[in-house]
């Protein structure tokens, strides 16, 4: 295939996730904006009234870049993993796998779709949390950097949970058991400089917290962790899921079987 072709190629299977998404967006797009306003609410005006500057910022503004961040994870994460095994399960995904579209342009087709809708509720919710904040951007290198790296990383963690899964139910236990849990302990709500030395070290470990961290530095200029090495984090794991996911794929793992 020609550039031309492959062009052609990746932009129709983009478009066509891009297409799935926004066909549904009450049950894509809404959710999150709700979800999040409540959030705002509930942790920002009522708690956060309560617990007062965190950071020399005030709660409601500490926390928000940690709710749009948690937002770009789940949505990138669960676009491609409910679209990748549809066409699993339809096997509908054969016939792309047969064609003579490179295998990589295939994973970078529903990457992109992953992208697309983790950045658009990203925005979302940032138009959101302007009716209950002030936000103004710190370094908009930094925080373009992170969105794109963090949906990239989400969209491949989530393809490579649709290619071991059996059933639906399969692709909800991630989300459940390991990705809430993380995003929760990644820093969203809380300082890490907060936590005591052993929690401190502990929380290094989360990689959710270098995402949530680097974006807040991104968005408000405080990082309770390094930004550089919070960059290199990220771009190493997202580095090592391209090369799970692609080799997965490569060799029909959960789809010839």
């Amino acid at each position: 295939m020609n550039i031309t072709q492959l062009r052609i190629a990746l932009w129709t299977l983009v478009s066509k996730e891009v297409r799935r998404f926004m066909r549904i967006w009450p049950q894509t797009l809404l959710p999150p904006a709700i979800t999040m306003s409540l959030y705002f609410v509930i942790f920002g005006n009522l708690v956060g009234s309560r617990i007062g500057d965190m950071g020399g910022f005030t709660y409601m503004q500490f926390i928000v870049p940690g709710l749009i961040m948690m937002a770009v994870i789940t949505n990138s994460y669960s676009n491609v993993c409910s679209s990748f095994f549809s066409a699993k399960f339809q096997h509908s995904i054969e016939e792309l796998i047969v064609s003579p579209i490179p295998l990589s342009l295939v994973l970078w087709g529903y990457v992109i779709g992953g992208i697309c809708r983790g950045a658009l509720v990203g925005l979302i919710v940032t138009t959101v949390s302007l009716f209950f904040t002030h936000l103004a951007i710190h370094n908009i290198l930094i925080t373009l950097y992170t969105v794109i790296v963090t949906s990239i990383l989400f969209s491949l963690a989530g393809f490579i949970n649709a290619i071991y899964a059996k059933s639906f139910d399969d692709i909800s236990i991630i989300p459940t058991f390991v990705l809430t849990p993380l995003t929760y302990l990644g820093g969203v709500f809380y300082a890490i400089s907060e936590l005591s030395p052993l929690w401190q070290k502990l929380s290094l470990v989360n990689p959710i917290v270098y995402m949530v961290n680097a974006f807040r530095y991104g968005i408000l200029g405080h990082s309770d962790v390094n930004v550089t090495t919070s960059l290199i984090v990220m771009t190493v794991f997202c580095a090592a899921f391209y090369i799970i996911a692609y080799y997965l794929l490569s060799r029909g793992s959960g789809i010839r079987e």
